[in-house]
């Protein structure tokens, strides 16, 4: 079914179809036209792992999924789809990310997203050509409100700290180790402490999946 002409909130229906969320909009300054960004929610996973992408064994599964589906909506509502991967040059996801007034950056550096926290994972845009009305956003980061910021102490050697960069090295080597196993198989121990990163919903098999990308052994 055609959406062109269709509101925020049509592609926002037809973007939960596919199992994605709609994790702001924005005027782009350097564009003319509206831009929706999509990612993963709580129905990503299931979504993807019953598709042909996910069982092919074919490499960047998911990149080749969010291709297919989001080029589909692209199509439906006449847009143009934008990607954060496959270049140089790149998007800038992060820039319009903090421009939608719903991501921030967070004590520990990482976007953290009003709903799914720091379980934040842009698969792609949409770029309308017109002008449509989208939901305003609040503007004001979940932290502020965050008195403990679980996120500053739950990495177990310390790569993500407050006001400090980020510690690559001591990342990779822990997860070689049996305890850093944890993070492996759930997920970024710091990601998940975020308390909002429960919106999300994020599965252990879709978190496994990230951690061996970035971490492949």
């Amino acid at each position: 079914m055609s959406l062109r002409g269709a509101s925020y909130q049509r592609i926002e229906a037809a973007a939960a179809g596919a199992g994605l969320i709609v994790m702001g909009a924005l005027n782009p300054e350097d564009e003319i036209g509206t831009l929706i960004l999509l990612g993963a929610g709580p129905a990503f996973w299931p979504v993807f792992a019953a598709s042909p992408e996910a069982s092919d064994r074919q490499p960047d599964p998911v990149d080749r999924w969010s291709l297919r589906v989001i080029g589909a909506l692209a199509g439906d509502v006449g847009a143009q789809a934008v990607f954060p991967f496959g270049g140089p040059p790149y998007a800038p996801f992060i820039r319009w990310a903090e421009a939608s007034g719903r991501a921030f950056k967070s004590p520990v550096g990482m976007l953290v997203h009003d709903t799914v926290g720091l379980m934040i994972s842009y698969r792609g845009a949409l770029l309308l050509p017109g002008r449509i009305a989208f939901p305003a956003a609040t503007g004001s980061s979940p932290c502020a409100s965050c008195a403990d910021k679980p996120c500053t102490t739950a990495c177990p050697v310390g790569a993500l700290r407050a006001g400090q960069p980020y510690h690559l090295e001591a990342c990779h080597s822990y997860l070689d180790t049996a305890p850093g196993r944890d993070c492996m198989e759930n997920g970024c121990a710091a990601r998940r402490a975020c308390p909002v990163s429960a919106g999300a919903g994020r599965q252990a098999a879709q978190s496994a999946h990230h951690m061996k990308a970035f971490h492949p052994r």
